[in-house]
């Protein structure tokens, strides 16, 4: 994708000096948490649903510490930059879109980590991928995921990063527009809400791809819808489980199949209207 001179948000806060020194599991909603516990579990040898046990906030907890004030990053940091280009598109098209509705959007923070970072939904860890924290309304973000994307799960290319950021941003709009709180029923299995919930935050990255192009004026290239897509694919639970242990486990689902994650994230690139993304209404996501 060509970025070319766009605009940097002033929303990026750098805070890979500092680290966190609580042992509380973190509790935000995250794109990466399935990937890198499945990844991890299946080199290390643990099985993978304990390792999602942990992560999703099933251990004891302890108070957050403190820890220093981020940073601007660097202005020669070529990663950052382009998180910062994503992140800003991200404001221009879902504020324009929040003015059509009658709306005001907030900007979310994006603040880029390294290793562990305490937050209000408790401590961002590499090991949980990048995540959304609705407690702070802040989205965390290691960025040797993108590494991790590149060479484990076989989804390299900066659309599919930026994929991975819009993702994010996805969950900020279902925040402020309450659907985070309505949800309710069983989380778990294939059409559980938190599949629901992930499906439709894939969906949100295809408007914001539909409609940055529009209003920013970049553009893809040939094989960026690919990207993403292949990312999309390469991220799904049946995939991953598969990769894992050679087995699906579909009661075990959160963030819904491969096949799933691109049929939303086409839904949504393909209309760019919020209308089209109502995974809740349907009756299998």
């Amino acid at each position: 994708m060509k970025m070319d001179e766009q605009d940097e948000s002033s929303n990026v806060e750098d805070a890979r000096g500092s680290s966190g020194f609580q042992f509380r599991p973190v509790h935000g909603i995250g794109l990466g948490t399935v990937v890198v516990a499945l990844v991890a579990g299946w080199a290390l040898g643990i099985n993978p649903l304990q390792m999602l046990g942990l992560l999703s906030g099933q251990d004891s907890s302890a108070p957050a510490s403190q820890s220093a004030a981020p940073q601007a990053p660097p202005t020669d940091d070529t990663q950052a930059k382009f998180v910062s280009q994503i992140l800003r598109s991200t404001e221009i098209v879902w504020g324009h879109y929040f003015q059509e509705m009658g709306r005001a959007y907030e900007d979310p923070k994006l603040v880029l980590f390294r290793d562990s970072y305490p937050t209000a939904c408790g401590l961002g860890q590499q090991a949980a991928g990048p995540f959304y924290c609705p407690n702070d309304r802040n989205v965390y973000l290691d960025l040797s995921f993108f590494d991790l994307m590149t060479q484990k799960l076989g989804a390299p290319g900066q659309f599919a990063h930026a994929y991975v950021i819009a993702h994010e941003v996805g969950h900020h709009v279902q925040n402020l527009l309450g659907i985070l709180r309505a949800q309710g029923g069983d989380r778990s299995g294939a059409n559980g809400q938190s599949v629901r919930t992930e499906l439709q935050a894939d969906c949100f990255a295809g408007v914001w791809a539909n409609r940055s192009q529009q209003e920013r004026g970049w553009r893809l290239e040939p094989g960026d819808i690919e990207t993403a897509l292949n990312a999309a694919s390469q991220i799904g639970d049946d995939t991953l489980q598969k990769r894992s242990s050679g087995m699906v486990v579909p009661e075990s689902f959160t963030h819904g199949t491969s096949a799933q994650r691109v049929s939303w994230f086409k839904r949504g690139f393909q209309s760019g209207r919020i209308e089209g993304c109502d995974t809740f209404a349907a009756s299998a996501p």
